[in-house]
């Protein structure tokens, strides 16, 4: 007798405004809709038009678009966290959960099975009153969730005072902050919203959920998975890196034109995402490294602060120097996955923020990376510590880093002769080649699925 089919289910995402956000849980959206589930998105309304084309299941996958409402201190139209400076997010935060009425109007009409969603800590007790499963779905690495303390575990409504980094049982002795870096967690325990702090808002979301997921897998952070179940009591879903399927669109004729001088291997391909803006003095900082090199350079930045445009900000002499060797893009977004297989990139210079990182991990360039973000910082050790596939550079108890280190950084990852380098190659081969294997990702979702119909089962 033929074993009956599980049931298909219907999942509500709920990410945060952000695209770093929404194009994971898009990409999740993807898989589970090629298995047959039906998804209802739930997003600002601008943003659908920037991902309509990233949903490959139209059928399955409905967009349900958000009014996002104005709060103020935020620029008018403001709906995503690319439309404003990071110093501007916690009033961004303010407004989605000014959406809750809507997005719990949505959810009495849908009356899905699950909800995923990660910044709206109000979610898991919204679900909970209609009914759904609710699941944290964590886009960012398992170390950062792992960093984030626990004050109920101390005893204490804001334990900044006794957060230790890393905390105590962290099963990881290279994926951690260092302790001139601690510093840089004190922005869990400001304001993020109205009358909640970061860290506060993290926390209710985890504690209340009915289960947390996070996209990663057990052979690059299976322990620290471990130790989150355990802070937590809750069970620990991984999706793997849900990759997309690798991109068939051309590189845009400017950069294949330009990138088509150089021999193989030899341009450093420089990229810093959407959000990260540095300071004019290490803006300058990182274009004279690369200048250094001596290597060809495709650089796609924001203008640092306080510059309107990137050619302001350039150092004196910058262009004249390096003539048609060195291409600094004011427009930060580039096609960065075909760039990244373009034959010409040899070294990926990342912020490696956790998409990046995935990129950087399916690609052949050498890595390295400057991070400036706790989570970034996490990933970067992730990489060069832990897996021995890239190398990051070295800065100062300050913070900065000079172009002297990362000219080093880069010349220890793109010489022939270096021990380094040649380890980073070979070590970042096996994993691309793991990662890229269709039954590693497959075998993931394959299994996530299966724990969320367990999951559902016991309603």
């Amino acid at each position: 007798m033929a074993m009956a089919k599980s049931p298909k289910l219907h999942i509500a995402m709920f990410p945060w405004f952000a695209f770093g956000h929404m194009i994971p849980y898009l990409n999740l959206s993807n898989e589970l809709a090629g298995r047959g589930h039906k998804i209802t998105f739930i997003l600002p309304r601008k943003a659908q038009s920037k991902l309509q084309h990233l949903n490959f299941h139209p059928a399955l996958i409905t967009f349900h678009p958000l009014i996002v409402p104005h709060v103020d201190g935020l620029p008018p139209g403001t709906e995503t966290a690319s439309d404003i400076p990071v110093s501007l997010t916690y009033l961004l935060a303010t407004a989605l959960d000014r959406t809750r009425d809507q997005v719990e109007a949505a959810l009495r009409t849908l009356n899905p099975d699950l909800l995923f969603y990660d910044f709206a800590y109000w979610a898991p007790a919204l679900a909970s009153q209609l009914g759904i499963k609710s699941i944290y779905y964590c886009v960012v690495c398992a170390a950062a969730v792992a960093h984030t303390p626990i004050p109920a575990q101390q005893g204490s409504k804001d334990c900044r005072q006794l957060t230790d980094v890393p905390p105590p049982g962290y099963p990881s002795s290279t994926v951690v902050l260092r302790p001139h870096e601690a510093r840089l967690m004190d922005f869990m325990f400001a304001p993020y919203g109205e009358g909640i702090t970061f860290q506060q808002r993290h926390i209710t979301a985890r504690t209340s959920c009915d289960a947390i997921s996070i996209r990663t897998c057990q052979e690059t952070e299976g322990p620290i998975c471990d130790y989150i179940g355990s802070q937590y009591g809750k069970p620990v879903f991984l999706t793997g890196p849900v990759l997309p399927n690798p991109s068939v669109e051309p590189l845009e004729d400017r950069w294949a034109q330009w990138l088509g001088g150089f021999k193989p291997g030899s341009v450093i391909f420089c990229a810093f995402g959407s959000q990260n803006v540095h300071e004019k003095d290490q803006f300058q900082e990182l274009l004279l490294g690369l200048e250094l090199t001596g290597l060809p350079f495709f650089a796609a930045l924001k203008p640092p602060t306080g510059a309107a445009t990137i050619e302001e900000a350039l150092p004196e002499g910058f262009q004249e120097r390096v003539g048609g060797r060195g291409l600094v893009h004011g427009g930060w977004w580039v096609q960065q996955p075909s760039v990244l297989s373009h034959p010409s990139v040899g070294c990926f210079v990342s912020h490696c923020g956790y998409g990046s990182m995935w990129e950087s991990l399916t690609s052949d360039p050498q890595i390295v990376l400057v991070p400036e973000l706790p989570d970034q910082i996490l990933n970067s050790r992730l990489l060069a510590e832990e897996l021995k596939v890239a190398v990051e550079v070295e800065r100062e108890e300050n913070g900065l880093f000079s172009k002297e280190s990362l000219c080093d950084a880069i010349k220890t990852v793109m010489d022939e002769n270096s021990e380094v380098g040649g380890l980073v190659k070979k070590n970042h081969a096996k994993w691309k080649e793991a990662l890229t294997s269709q039954s590693f990702l497959s075998n993931y979702v394959d299994n996530f699925v299966g724990q969320l119909q367990g999951l559902f089962d016991q309603k």
